[in-house]
């Protein structure tokens, strides 16, 4: 059992590399990440210079109060609209915002700058609840799925790392205004990686201008019918309160605890990011597994860390108290957002995900508040008790309930995506979608195996996930089928013997529906069936591989 799951895992990863266009996501990701958590420790260093936490906390109020509003609303784009766009226009938003915070830190406007700086974190919103949407439909599957999620944590984690090095090095050497100036031009750069990419949105259906205030309703409904969805987007919003009160306390414990330049703010978060980054390796373990006992123990280790801090250990034992910190909290990420994702349903996604961006923005809002209320009452010392005290509070409320959380079957959000991207699935409603996602078996084919061979049985039809086939009728190569493209269904649909022979050509992974599944399905709704039959009249009116169509209409290019 346990070479299996670690073959599983190995799989799962080793097929990330094959992946192009989830390749670009993660790329623009680390991108985003760099800018993100960069330009946040400039602003709060930018403001403790001119008045100290209470400022700060405002300045920090500020930006994260019109995120947590508009966040939910532009998530619903993510779901009607391919993810895409709402990705590369959050991108270029915050580039263009950042531009302007820097033209107003170096021409010393400071209202400008933080009126700028809030725009970049409003726009900063788009980018979880878009990818959140975005990674299944690019994921060849649910193992992949997870093991993409565990890269984007260590991605995620070297970045928050990268950056504290960044903007600390920025800042002692141009000043503050330069983090902003350079990380607009990162911000490009992301916009560019994901803007060619085509992707389908997850729900299906003429795509209407979203209802903003529906879509937000929905995701509320779904939170209030679902107590395991409601803890966790409770457990995150108290993640989100923890980090908030943190970005804030690692600026007040580098200038003012340990009487550090303003740069030691960049470089002790830069700690934290290093033991995100080990965690972040660490949590490869995740794949496959329940995730229920990693997030109540990593909530409870970042409670513990934050605890220490208030002991005064001088810089050594703060940067690793830090460490353990970044460590916990990555852990604590990567496993509540993996099961958050596993458990909404597709068309959902976005709403869901834009709401949790809108209660995170809240928490974070509420974070940098406690804080110079806390100074106020106890110093520094009380902050950091009272911010440990956040998630054990928390997870008290869930009781029980924590060790649970992973009970419910998890929705094949990623098997969903392929079919949805399938033209001869493309009308069929949603509850039908799901029904033949969950009847899917993946089949993992080595170069050169045979998948179907002539003459043989019509007894299932095939979604390719990743990897390439090639198509052969009679010794003769027709094409090379890829993602998005099926083979085999004009063999049940004509009930005749398989016309062509369909091998791997390189590594593949496709989905295995069974013919009676398949059949129920698309004679089922006419809309499907007749689709169905214009491919196969097409296929069959070109002479190409009548049996193992690739699922395109007549107007669609051949694949290769």
């Amino acid at each position: 059992m346990g070479n299996d799951s670690s073959g599983r895992r190995r799989r799962a990863f080793r097929s990330l590399a094959g992946n192009s266009a989830l390749l670009r996501v993660l790329a623009g990701y680390v991108l985003f990440t760099l800018t993100e958590y960069s330009v946040w420790i400039a602003m709060l260093v930018y403001a403790y210079s001119r008045g100290g936490a209470t400022v700060a906390g405002l300045v920090a109020v500020a930006q994260l109060v019109p995120a947590a509003i508009v966040a939910p609303m532009v998530a619903s784009v993510a779901d009607r609209r391919s993810p895409v766009s709402l990705l590369a226009g959050g991108y270029l938003v915050q580039a263009a915002a950042m531009a302007a915070t820097a033209a107003a830190v170096m021409v010393g406007a400071p209202l400008a700058a933080y009126a700028a700086a809030a725009v970049a974190a409003t726009a900063v919103t788009t980018t979880r609840p878009a990818q959140a949407a975005l990674i299944p439909s690019v994921a060849a599957t649910p193992d992949q799925l997870t093991a993409a999620n565990v890269v984007v944590g260590w991605l995620e984690a070297a970045a928050t790392a990268g950056s504290g090095l960044l903007a600390g090095v920025l800042i002692s050497v141009a000043g503050v205004g330069s983090v902003f100036a350079v990380c607009a031009g990162l911000a490009v750069a992301a916009a560019l990686l994901v803007a060619g990419l085509q992707v389908a949105p997850l729900t299906s259906g003429p795509q209407q201008p979203p209802r903003v205030l529906a879509g937000i309703g929905e995701g509320l409904r779904l939170a209030v019918r679902r107590p395991r969805l409601r803890l966790m987007l409770a457990l995150l919003t108290a993640e989100a309160v923890v980090l908030g009160a943190l970005d804030l306390l690692i600026v007040i414990v580098a200038i003012t605890v340990l009487g550090r330049p303003q740069s030691w703010a960049g470089y002790l978060t830069f700690a934290c990011g290093v033991g995100a980054v080990l965690a972040a390796t660490v949590s490869a373990v995740l794949v496959g597994r329940r995730l229920g006992a990693p997030i109540l123990g990593a909530a409870l280790v970042l409670s513990g860390a934050l605890s220490a801090l208030a002991l005064s250990l001088g810089a050594v034992g703060t940067v690793a108290l830090l460490a353990v910190a970044g460590a916990s909290y990555t852990l604590l990420d990567i496993a509540t957002r993996t099961l958050l994702q596993r458990s909404v349903p597709p068309q959902l996604i976005g709403r869901v995900f834009g709401l949790l961006e809108g209660l995170m923005m809240a928490g974070y809002a509420l974070g940098a508040l406690l804080v110079p209320a806390l100074v106020y009452l106890g110093g520094s010392r009380l902050a950091l008790l009272g911010v440990a005290a956040v998630l054990p509070l928390a997870a008290a409320v869930g009781g029980r309930a924590l060790f649970g959380l992973d009970a419910e079957t998890p929705v094949p959000v990623v098997e969903i995506a392929l079919l949805r991207s399938l033209p001869l699935f493309a009308e069929l409603p949603a509850p039908a979608i799901e029904g033949l996602a969950a009847a899917l078996s993946p089949i993992h084919l080595a170069p050169g195996t045979v998948l179907i061979q002539q003459g043989g049985a019509g007894d299932a039809y095939y979604a390719i996930a990743a990897g390439e086939l090639d198509v052969q009728h009679d010794g003769q190569f027709l094409r090379r089928c890829g993602r998005g493209e099926g083979v085999g269904e004009i063999a049940l649909l004509r009930d005749i013997p398989r016309t062509a022979t369909v091998t791997a050509h390189s590594a593949a992974t496709v989905y295995e529906l069974r013919r009676d599944l398949f059949l129920t399905a698309v004679l089922g709704h006419a809309p499907t069936q007749r689709q169905a039959n214009r491919i196969a009249d097409t296929r069959l009116a070109t002479g190409g591989a009548p049996g193992n169509s690739d699922n395109q209409g007549p107007d669609a290019p051949e694949p290769g």
